[in-house]
C-alpha cells in the first residue's frame, strides 16, 4: 500500500507542475483576451480596463493562479470568457468526443498488435517478419500530419467517407440506428489515422517482448518437453512478455491522446484538439488550463492503472 501511495502522490505532483508550467507558459505570451478588443479604436480604453478588472486579469499572476487552483481543486473549473459560459459546461463536450476516438482506436490498436506481433515473432527472420519490419517502420517514420491528410486525400478522391465534422447536417431528427451509423461514418477516418499512426510501433515493441520472453529458461524447458508450439505461446511466452507489455499500454495513451489532438485539428473533429487551439489563439486561459489538466489527468490514470496492474500480478514488483 506505501507504494501505491507513493505513486498516487506523484500524480498528483506531476499534475500540479502542469498546471503550474501551462500557466507560466500563458502569462509569457503577449496580450491577454482583451488585446484585439483594446486594438479596436472604436472601444473607449476604459470599456476595456473595466472588462479586465471585472474578470481579474488586473491582479498579479500569483493571485489568479492561486485562485484557479482553489476553484479547480473544489471542481469549479472557471469561466471561458470565449464562449462566455462555464468551462466546466464547453470541455465535457469535447472530451467525450475525444474518447469517442481514442477508447476505440486504443482497443482496435491493442486487438490488432497483440495477434500481429506474436505471428511475426513466430517467424523471426523469415521473408514476412522483414516485410513487417519494413513496412511499420515506414509508417513510424511518416509524419502524424502527413498520415492524416494522406487519408482526407483518399476520402476525397473516392468520396465513400464524410471527410469533416462528427455529423452530418439533420442527423438530429434520424432514428437511433441511423444516428450511429453517422456517428461510424464520420469518426472512420480519424480512427483509422489513430491506429496507423500508433499500431506499427505497437506491434514492434510486441515482437521484440515475445521474441525475448521465448528465449527464456521456462520456454526452452518446456519445448523439450514435448510441448506444443500454440501451448507454449498461450502458457509461458504470453504471461513472461506481460510486464513491458501493460507498460507499454499505459505509455500508449500519451501517444494517442497527443497524436488524438492533432488528428482532430486537421480532421475537423469537435474535440479537444480544436477546443486548444482556439483557446490557445484567444488566450483563454481557463481553457487552457482545464483541457492541459484533463488531458494529462488522463494520461496519469493510464500510467498509474498500468503500474497498479503490474503491482497486482507480478509478485517481483509487490517485493
Amino acid at each position: 500500500m506505501t507504494a501505491i501511495a507513493h505513486r498516487v502522490a506523484y500524480s498528483v505532483g506531476l499534475l500540479f507542475a502542469v498546471s503550474v508550467l501551462s500557466f507560466a507558459l500563458l502569462e509569457l505570451a503577449p496580450g491577454d483576451f482583451f488585446a484585439e478588443l483594446q486594438a479596436d479604436t472604436r472601444v473607449a480604453p476604459q470599456t476595456v480596463d473595466a472588462l479586465r478588472a471585472q474578470y481579474g486579469l488586473k491582479q498579479s499572476p500569483v493571485v489568479r493562479y492561486w485562485q484557479w487552483l482553489r476553484s479547480f481543486v473544489q471542481g469549479d473549473l472557471g469561466f471561458s470568457l470565449a464562449h462566455r459560459a462555464p468551462v466546466a459546461s464547453v470541455i465535457w463536450v469535447r472530451a467525450v468526443n475525444t474518447l469517442v476516438l481514442t477508447v476505440p482506436a486504443m482497443v482496435l490498436t491493442w486487438c490488432l498488435a497483440l495477434p500481429l506481433g506474436v505471428w511475426v515473432a513466430r517467424r523471426r527472420n523469415q521473408w514476412i517478419d522483414r516485410a513487417c519490419s519494413g513496412v511499420t517502420s515506414t509508417l513510424i517514420a511518416l509524419p502524424d500530419l502527413l498520415v492524416a491528410l494522406l487519408l482526407l486525400l483518399l476520402a476525397l478522391r473516392t468520396g465513400l467517407f464524410p471527410t469533416g465534422g462528427m455529423n452530418a447536417p439533420g442527423a438530429e431528427e434520424l432514428g437511433l440506428g441511423a444516428r450511429l451509423w453517422d456517428l461510424a461514418s464520420h469518426a472512420f477516418l480519424p480512427l483509422c489515422a489513430l491506429v496507423a499512426t500508433t499500431l506499427p510501433s505497437v506491434v514492434r515493441h510486441v515482437r521484440a517482448s515475445v521474441i525475448e520472453a521465448a528465449e527464456a529458461t521456462a520456454v526452452q524447458a518446456a519445448r523439450g518437453h514435448g510441448i506444443g508450439r500454440s501451448r507454449i505461446t498461450i502458457r509461458y511466452v504470453l504471461p513472461l512478455a506481460a510486464n513491458p507489455l501493460v507498460s507499454l499500454a499505459g505509455l500508449s495513451i500519451a501517444t494517442l491522446l497527443s497524436t488524438s489532438l492533432l488528428i482532430e485539428v486537421v480532421m475537423s473533429w469537435p474535440g479537444l484538439g480544436p477546443l486548444l487551439v482556439e483557446a490557445l489563439l484567444a488566450k483563454d486561459v481557463h481553457v487552457v488550463l482545464s483541457a492541459s489538466m484533463l488531458a494529462s489527468g488522463l494520461l496519469v490514470l493510464g500510467n498509474l492503472a498500468a503500474d497498479l496492474t503490474l503491482y497486482a500480478v507480478d509478485p517481483r514488483i509487490r517485493a
